[in-house]
């Protein structure tokens, strides 16, 4: 009994915490838009009040405003200062409210943002890599598609898949179906998991983004069979076929692919499949850990955007042209407790950003969209905590027990199986991240139901400013809670 308890003082010794990183040392991008956004929301209070007929008429106002900044943005070559952009932000945020009501003009508004997409793309090709046309690219791509988002939420759940890969993208690639899109071989998959972990990948950056994952496609040219090469924090990087990865929780699919008209790709049309071949060769013939730290310069060990990155670069594409950035102090103390050490890195999110790359499609869960919004909103919250200066804490008490559970996942790791623990991770880690769940989790259960109050009351779904002016206040009632020695209420 006494060695036990010996052995349990031993286990109990914490590790030393890491220490305050120094980020990547950027300013990270602010919309400082509040009151435009409550006039917005005042927009569409108003829009609902409306008779069908007014309603149409507005839109169909509204909606030449933003074809009318699209054809001037589509007639020359711009630079990212261009007032033009402006213009078309303005006029497609102004659209978004009286869309809300008009659901029949759906269509019309994914047609309108998915040209917005195209357009944005192609003048990027031709812009310097500064930090004025990252600014400029984020604000109209992530912008359009929170103004979308924020109308599929008060409408009637449809199917709202943005498709229209164009002329760049008939390749010469092995393809095969999915989801009634014609996907290639070498086409990259990114997408949003369910998990908080997810949110705080998609949300840790500094330009916050809708993303956590990353996967290539690889399609045999003779069998058509489709396979999947991504790399997950339990296991390493792994080759599975399409069906389960589709199976898993997906709040969104992204499909991106390389520009056809691209040097490289003229010269030789099937460099994506070599690049996605050499992925499922180098993922089958070794084994290739996670890499917690995310130095993507080092393939000996991935995290999911270097499957991507390992493959192309060997080929002559360089992926991420704007490398991703972690400055400020909440998001980078918490990332480095969870074990990243790098903060110049490749997040999921900026991908899309990408100049070399085409969006070929987008798939929205419509009954997963809310939840997204709300994984979101409460993650932001969290990380006004960490910008405060509260440390991502653990329960030291279970350290002993982790740290067994660690000693076993090391055991199973020799004979390559997956333990409870991650390979890389460490018990402390695992602790770390179990307790984001667990906060997230609770705050999430705390937030939902006044999330329904909210719609109840104001006939419509509260837009993101309102889930995060609601976040907060279940934080402060989630405090007070437990400072009385109350259970939160139970995690969904």
């Amino acid at each position: 009994m006494l060695a036990l308890l010996a052995l349990y003082i031993v286990l109990l010794i914490p590790e030393s915490e890491p220490p305050q990183p120094k980020g990547a040392g950027k300013e990270p991008f602010r919309w400082n838009r509040d009151a435009f956004w409550k006039e917005l929301e005042t927009r569409l209070r108003e829009a609902r009040g409306l008779t069908p007929e007014e309603r149409l008429a507005r839109f169909d106002a509204a909606f030449e405003k933003v074809q009318s900044a699209l054809n001037r943005v589509a007639e020359t070559r711009l630079p990212p200062d261009a007032p033009e952009f402006d213009t078309l932000e303005a006029a497609f945020f102004d659209l978004a409210p009286v869309a809300a009501v008009c659901p029949e003009r759906l269509p019309n508004l994914h047609a309108a943002a998915g040209r917005m997409r195209h357009l944005v793309k192609w003048q990027s090709e031709q812009w310097p890599g500064t930090e004025e046309a990252r600014r400029r690219l984020y604000r109209l791509l992530y912008g359009s598609r929170a103004a979308v988002e924020e109308v599929l939420l008060q409408v009637p759940p449809t199917t709202n898949a943005l498709e229209g890969a164009d002329s760049y993208d008939h390749q010469q690639t092995p393809s095969a179906e999915m989801l009634g899109l014609k996907i290639h071989s070498g086409d990259i998959l990114v997408s949003r998991g369910g998990a908080a972990t997810s949110a705080l990948i998609a949300r840790g950056n500094d330009y916050p983004g809708n993303f956590s994952h990353i996967a290539l496609v690889h399609v045999d040219e003779q069998t058509r069979k489709v396979s999947v090469i991504e790399s997950h924090i339990e296991s390493g990087v792994s080759v599975r076929p399409i069906e389960p990865y589709l199976a898993e929780t997906k709040l969104r699919i992204m499909v991106l692919r390389l520009r056809g008209n691209l040097p490289a790709m003229v010269a030789d049309p099937l460099l994506p499949h070599r690049a996605a071949s050499r992925a499922l060769s180098n993922s089958l013939a070794r084994h290739i850990p996670y890499d917690f730290a995310m130095e993507h310069s080092d393939p000996s060990k991935q995290f999911c955007s270097e499957v991507a990155t390992a493959a192309y670069q060997p080929l002559g594409i360089t992926l991420w042209t704007h490398l991703s950035q972690l400055s400020t102090r909440g998001v980078t103390s918490w990332l480095a407790a969870l074990g990243v050490r790098n903060f110049e890195s490749q997040e999921p999110s900026d991908l899309e950003y990408d100049p070399q790359l085409r969006v070929v499609a987008e798939w929205r869960d419509p009954d997963a969209l809310l939840k997204d919004h709300v994984d979101n909103a409460v993650i932001d919250v969290m990380l006004e905590r960490a910008e405060r200066g509260e440390k991502l804490s653990y329960n030291r008490w279970m350290l002993p027990v982790a740290r067994l559970a660690k000693a076993w996942s090391v055991l199973l790791n020799c004979f390559g199986k997956v333990g409870p623990i991650p390979e890389g991770m460490s018990a402390t880690v695992a602790l770390r991240a179990d307790k984001l769940t667990q906060d997230h989790g609770d705050l999430t259960a705390w937030l939902n139901p006044q999330v329904q109050a909210f719609r109840t009351q104001h006939g419509y779904t509260p837009p993101y400013w309102e889930l995060v002016r609601m976040a907060r206040e279940a934080q402060q009632g989630l405090v007070m809670r437990r400072r009385l020695g109350m259970q939160a209420p139970a995690s969904p």
